[in-house]
């Protein structure tokens, strides 16, 4: 696990700047845990202080409003993390629920771990402050998506995060399902199947397998 947890620690911009002994020291500290395909790893309100890394495998992270109604935040995949804010923060209440979507393995640190190796290292405190001030970002405007916008603006929002830029061209490399979709929107499968199949047909995106390619400008309205 350590060579593999090593890269994946090396990735994460707040530790970005350690030497490599430092992050053996850190990854020596882990715990490999493997989670089935659909358990939940997190479950929101819970008292946990722990944080994972995903060395293979993918989950989602979503809440529950009032009505039992799931919102997909984000699906993350092998190389990501979650859990960084229960490190740091004097409540520990985990405020989202992660779930696998196929078997799954992490690395998993506990609070204590990280902040004995953090006493070492103080310099990695600045790092995350300013990784937690891009995610509080990031979930402002999430919340202003889904406040103001239409289902077709909060997809093209959706799909814009998910690519990545390849010269003219962006590239989602595993395209989410519809369903998945639309749990990230906060709409039906239905609905996204339309506004998918209708970027296809005005050819502004393209699929390829589980790829999906956006190929021009995406229009601002359906």
């Amino acid at each position: 696990m350590n060579q593999k947890l090593l890269l994946f620690l090396k990735n994460i911009s707040f530790l970005a700047k350690q030497s490599d002994d430092e992050l053996n020291a850190l990854a020596a500290k882990a715990k490999e845990v493997t989670f089935r395909k659909h358990a939940v790893i997190i479950t929101e309100g819970d008292e946990t202080s722990s944080f994972y890394i995903i060395l293979s495998g993918k989950v989602k992270v979503f809440g529950v409003d009032n009505k039992c109604r799931e919102l997909t935040l984000q699906i993350q995949e092998a190389g990501s993390y979650f859990g960084e804010l229960a490190l740091v923060c004097h409540r520990p209440v985990r405020s989202a629920t992660i779930q696998a979507m196929e078997q799954t393995v992490c690395a998993v640190l506990t609070k204590v771990d990280f902040i004995n190796w953090l006493n070492l290292h103080p310099e990695v405190a600045i790092a995350m402050l300013e990784v937690f001030s891009e995610k509080i970002v990031f979930l402002t405007e999430k919340v202003k998506q889904m406040a103001l916008a239409s289902a077709y603006e909060r997809l093209i929002c959706v799909l814009q995060n998910l690519a990545d830029k390849e010269g003219d061209i962006s590239v989602i490399h595993i395209k989410p399902t519809d369903e998945e979709l639309a749990k990230m929107v906060g709409t039906q499968r239905e609905t996204i199947n339309r506004f998918i199949n209708g970027l296809i047909e005005g050819g502004y995106v393209s699929k390829h397998g589980k790829v999906l390619r956006i190929d021009k400008k995406l229009p601002a309205q359906y």
